[in-house]
């Protein structure tokens, strides 16, 4: 398997001599194994004039990016809805399919790194927020009737033994390295399990979804919902049950106290010892 970037293409709070915002492309490596580690990974930064912002500039920083990781990625990531025509337009030109995603957990934190340490060192820093446009996003959709679980529980595991993850039996994965969360290996890392009959079918769907992250939605009635893509979400289970209601507050309780990570896995039943799918998720607030 090869690599997946994720990218950023946006103006920073750099004014050039005309006054104008100077715009930068960062490219980074996503981690995809718990074991990866972190100064591994690729990266490349590259500023942009304010005139030239557009997608034949964008496609040339891209390839001379390839160029310097000596491989195109299969596939790159990006979460700026707002950018989605550019930049799917120079992932097209260069044959690399872009996908919106909210799974730019390195890039998110290069790009935190970089506000309080790199810009402000620049000529021409502007202080304050650098904002971006914040789009609406469309209520949680039913899974399809062929995908639903038949069961689900609320389970943790310690980051110690999320560890372990490569030595499972797994159909489909993600991961990234527990530093990246900076958790010690007794945190409790708050999980979901699901159980179906159609537990393969189930987990090649999500895997191909660009898994976010979960949350409970307490908004009409509690949900469990997973977040996907740039804005898509989905109803896993209605929660009606008092101990499980109790048992959904304890999730985000503990995945808050777990800096964001949580898991989601699935398998066949509850005896099974392997599993169809396992994802590491983080949920994290995105600029």
């Amino acid at each position: 398997m090869g690599s997946i970037w994720e990218i950023d293409f946006y103006s920073r709070p750099i004014l050039d001599e005309n006054q104008k915002k100077i715009w930068e492309v960062l490219v980074c490596e996503s981690p995809l194994d718990i074991r990866t580690n972190l100064d591994s990974l690729f990266r490349y930064a590259k500023y942009c004039p304010s005139t030239q912002v557009n997608s034949l500039w964008l496609r040339t920083a891209l390839q001379e990016a390839i160029d310097k990781a000596g491989e195109a990625p299969i596939k790159i990531r990006f979460f700026r809805r707002q950018m989605n025509n550019m930049i799917t337009k120079a992932c097209e030109d260069l044959g690399i399919p872009s996908l919106p995603s909210r799974k730019t957990l390195v890039l998110n934190q290069w790009l935190q790194e970089r506000m309080t340490e790199v810009y402000p060192q620049e000529v021409g820093y502007q202080g304050g927020t650098n904002p971006s446009v914040r789009l609406d996003s469309p209520l949680p959709q039913r899974l399809p009737d062929a995908l639903e679980g038949q069961q689900w529980i609320f389970v943790s595991l310690s980051a110690g033994e999320l560890a372990e993850m490569p030595e499972w039996e797994i159909g489909f994965s993600e991961a990234f390295p527990l530093d990246l969360a900076q958790l010690a290996p007794e945190t409790r890392i708050p999980g979901i399990l699901i159980f179906s009959p159609r537990a393969l079918p189930l987990a090649g769907w999500m895997s191909g979804l660009e898994l976010a992250f979960l949350r409970i939605d307490e908004k009409q009635g509690t949900k469990l919902v997973l977040e996907t893509g740039s804005t898509e979400s989905w109803i896993l289970a209605n929660i009606k049950n008092p101990t499980t209601l109790a048992e959904a507050k304890g999730f985000e309780a503990a995945k808050q106290k777990a800096n964001g990570v949580h898991f989601l896995g699935v398998q066949s039943d509850p005896q099974a010892e392997a599993f169809a799918g396992f994802w590491l998720l983080q949920e994290i607030s995105l600029p």
